[in-house]
């Protein structure tokens, strides 16, 4: 009895399954038989100007730009501009207190002035009292070897006579011997008292303070802040009686009216670029705002930006009023190809199998694959050189899931 009840259930199960296989193969014999259509969407070559744009990042530059740095450590002793504001050629923007650069100038004078009194000194064998005193040495040593010289003529005429021995000639010409050596000696003094070294010491001296002179002079010109040329000033971090360290920023002037860009390119699209293009920049804080541009400096060298490797491509600006700031980040798009009156497809229409491109023609509700020759392309467009006549519709894709292929029935939608 349970034999009978599992070959029972055994046969339900099998006529369920097909029952299902004659369900699944009669609603594919209605489809065929009704020939149900995939809606999908199309669109017609057509002439249009076609451009080819490289998108990147970059940041804005004033072509004219000064940035003062404090000389020293001082007080910022006057601030007479704002931030903002517009200045002339040689308008004074910040004061330091330059009362320790005056200072320093002070003190070189007063080095210099020694310097050249020692040269003074060298050039004329010694200071006046030198001079005088050494003149008075060689006097007296002249009239040394004189008195040295008589006394020995006196003796030698009384050796001569028996009356003076040789010992005292001899001790006297002795003395005159060390009197013409004290007198050649004083008297070389008087004309070659200095080296040639004490000569080159004392001029690099003067050469020093001179120098320093200059140095502290420039720190009391550099105390006083002054535009170099007219435009606007864009940073202006101090203030009065502030204390700023040497290097420290104290106010930064540019000409708004003339910027530029540095655009960063990755390595594949430096190729692409060249002088004269024309390029649209865009500032996230103004969306609504586009300025214009072109390419007047194309990379030179690769380098490392962050983690990308790109090329530096100066950009003018050519609509710059002074609303673009320095320092900002903005977005490029650099024309590198226009094409007028091109014929041109929707690029998602576009079909590529190995080095084989093809589209999907619908002719009479089906599709037929025709293959196509492109040349231009951009993010939207593709320029169709030959397969391809103006009121050709093509499928670009199905509304659904179902995949194009060759002989499908499809049927057009918007």
């Amino acid at each position: 009895m349970a034999s009978e009840t599992s070959k029972s259930k055994t046969q339900v199960i099998v006529w369920a399954l097909v029952g299902s296989l004659l369900v699944i193969l009669l609603a594919v014999g209605l489809r065929s038989l009704f020939h149900e259509k995939v809606p999908v969407r199309v669109a017609t070559p057509d002439y249009q100007d076609m451009t080819t744009v490289v998108s990147t990042n970059g940041k804005v530059e004033p072509v004219h730009d000064f940035v003062s740095h404090a000389p020293y450590p001082a007080v910022v002793k006057k601030v007479l501009v704002s931030q903002g504001d517009e200045v002339k050629a040689g308008t004074l923007m910040v004061a330091l207190d330059s009362a320790g650069a005056a200072a320093r100038v002070a003190s070189a004078k007063s080095a210099l002035v020694g310097a050249e009194a020692s040269a003074d000194a060298i050039r004329k064998g010694g200071t006046q009292e030198e001079r005088q005193n050494l003149s008075g040495e060689v006097d007296r040593a002249r009239l040394s070897l004189q008195q040295a010289q008589k006394d020995l003529a006196a003796l030698e005429q009384l050796q001569a006579k028996g009356a003076a021995s040789a010992s005292e000639v001899a001790a006297t010409r002795e003395r005159v011997a060390t009197a013409q050596s004290n007198l050649q000696t004083l008297e070389q003094r008087q004309t070659n008292r200095y080296s040639p070294l004490d000569r080159s010491r004392v001029q690099a001296q003067i050469a020093e303070s001179r120098a320093a002179i200059a140095d502290a002079q420039r720190g009391v010109t550099d105390a006083n802040v002054r535009a170099p040329f007219a435009g606007t000033v864009y940073s202006l971090p101090v203030r009065q009686y502030d204390f700023v360290n040497a290097g420290e920023v104290l106010a930064a002037v540019a000409d708004l009216h003339h910027m530029q860009v540095r655009a960063y390119f990755d390595e594949p699209e430096i190729g692409k670029l060249a002088l004269n293009q024309s390029v649209s920049i865009t500032w996230e804080a103004r969306p609504n705002k586009a300025w214009h541009g072109h390419v007047v400096q194309v990379p030179s060298t690769v380098i490392t930006y962050g983690t990308r490797n790109v090329g530096e491509c100066i950009i003018a600006v050519d609509d710059a009023t002074g609303d673009l700031l320095p320092s900002t980040n903005v977005n490029v798009k650099v024309v590198t190809q226009e094409k007028p009156h091109v014929l041109a497809i929707p690029r998602e229409g576009l079909r590529t199998q190995g080095a084989h491109d093809y589209v999907f023609r619908v002719v009479d509700g089906k599709l037929v694959r025709t293959p196509v020759k492109v040349g231009a392309l951009n993010l939207t467009l593709v320029e169709i050189l030959d397969g391809l006549k103006p009121g050709d519709v093509i499928a670009l894709n199905s509304t659904t899931s179902a995949d194009l292929q060759a002989g499908l029935s499809v049927k057009a939608v918007k």
